[in-house]
């Protein structure tokens, strides 16, 4: 291979932070997508020159700028001719943090200032260049929902160059798999709450998200919601769906919109939200469908909004209302479903002011009751010669008998 390579991005940013490891990313300075072939790697880029090692397998691309030539995030003419420098490929980054290379001896090339930025913990944009991207606001909002537990903050020009973007309507330009992506990533991460407030700071959350932002400043009652704002209240509810399920995005999908009807309480019900779970189907499924998001995770988020204060009652429910709560959200042939789902339904009841230690024993027994009731099958009831409805309906009632046996025993043992 011709030319200098040197790491970027990720790797370098996450060392300096003494964070583990992740993909390493290099920018190959001074070759051609000849050499890089002729080398032995593997072209795998679409829109500029990347490349995999041949044995390492990691990401290798071209140095290049990039041109504003149209709206939104995909409207760039790239240059990766061999005469671009590692400072002009640095350039084109969205944040300080994200600007640094390392040279193979270990010492760094920064530009822009991201080793003093990683020091006092601010995400700063790299220059003005940043406004030509419209994906970079979200960007800024998932790096947020990552470091601010490392007490990061958006450096106050960046919000306000975000804020332009916003009123500039460049944010209407992104292709919906796209903020999916991001927000997908967000929930993935520690603290999605800040994703959502990095956002809302600077208009964003209604341009991508309408029906999250809705529920800012909705009242709830305070008996039940100490932190009384719906929008404050979903913000735990995500916190705590990452602390409880941490990594997985489906769990905390469902949990940013489990309370999306109680954007649509009439005033005159304010604040207690009669019927807000069956009232919020409508918008999940609207949401769902404009980002394109996985058939899992739109299931999901649909039985959590329907079924979550179901699930709050549960001790409540008589036998027969338990079976045919698992039985619509398929838990019987989908068991992962229903464990999530009582993830989600904890992380609403803990995602409250001053309610975060509270035990939520419900979790635990709408599995246990799942798991009761799946453990009889067709072949326990294959003696009694039925067939068509007349078979479904015992295996209901054998599933309700095996319900209320695991109940009894419960309360037996307690």
């Amino acid at each position: 291979m011709t030319g200098e390579a040197y790491l970027v991005g990720g790797a370098v940013r996450d060392r300096l932070l003494g964070l583990p490891a992740g993909d390493r990313d290099w920018v190959v300075v001074g070759s051609t997508p000849e050499a890089m072939l002729a080398a032995g790697f593997r072209a795998v880029g679409r829109d500029f020159p990347v490349f995999l090692h041949p044995d390492t397998g990691e990401e290798h691309a071209l140095a290049r700028t990039e041109r504003k030539s149209a709206r939104g995030h995909r409207g760039f003419v790239v240059d990766a001719a061999p005469t671009v420098t590692l400072e002009e490929d640095l350039g084109r980054r969205d944040f300080t943090i994200n600007a640094i290379a390392q040279r193979e001896d270990g010492s760094l090339v920064d530009p822009h200032g991201g080793e003093r930025d990683l020091e006092a913990r601010v995400l700063r944009h790299v220059g003005p260049a940043f406004t030509e991207d419209p994906l970079r606001v979200l960007r800024a909002a998932r790096f947020m929902a990552r470091f601010a537990p490392l007490g990061f903050t958006v450096a106050d020009e960046t919000r306000a160059l975000m804020r332009t973007m916003v009123e500039g309507g460049e944010l209407a330009e992104l292709v919906p798999e796209r903020v999916w992506q991001e927000l997908a990533r967000a929930l993935r991460s520690p603290r999605p709450s800040a994703f959502l407030r990095t956002l809302r700071d600077c208009g964003a959350l209604a341009a991508v998200l309408p029906e999250v932002d809705a529920l800012y400043g909705v009242p709830q009652r305070a008996e039940y919601h100490p932190e009384v704002d719906t929008g404050v209240h979903v913000e735990l509810a995500c916190d705590m769906a990452a602390t409880l399920a941490p990594g997985d995005d489906e769990v905390g999908f469902a949990a940013l919109v489990h309370d999306l009807g109680k954007a649509l309480t009439p005033v005159e019900e304010l604040p207690k939200h009669i019927q807000h779970e069956q009232r919020g189907v409508r918008p999940v499924r609207e949401l769902c469908e404009r980002l394109r998001v996985p058939a899992a995770h739109r299931e999901l988020a649909v039985v959590a909004c329907r079924e979550h204060l179901n699930v709050h009652r549960l001790g409540e429910l008589r036998d027969p209302t338990v079976h045919d709560l698992l039985a619509r959200c398929d838990g019987f042939r989908r068991p992962e479903r229903i464990r999530r789902l009582a993830t989600v339904c904890e992380a609403d009841k803990r995602g409250r002011a001053g309610l975060e230690n509270r035990r939520y024993p419900q979790a635990g027994e709408l599995v246990r009751l799942r798991d009761a009731a799946a453990a009889v099958t067709g072949a326990d009831i294959a003696h009694l010669g039925l067939e068509g409805p007349a078979f479904g309906e015992a295996l209901r009632k054998a599933r309700i008998a095996a319900i209320g046996a695991a109940r009894t025993l419960h309360r037996d043992a307690g």
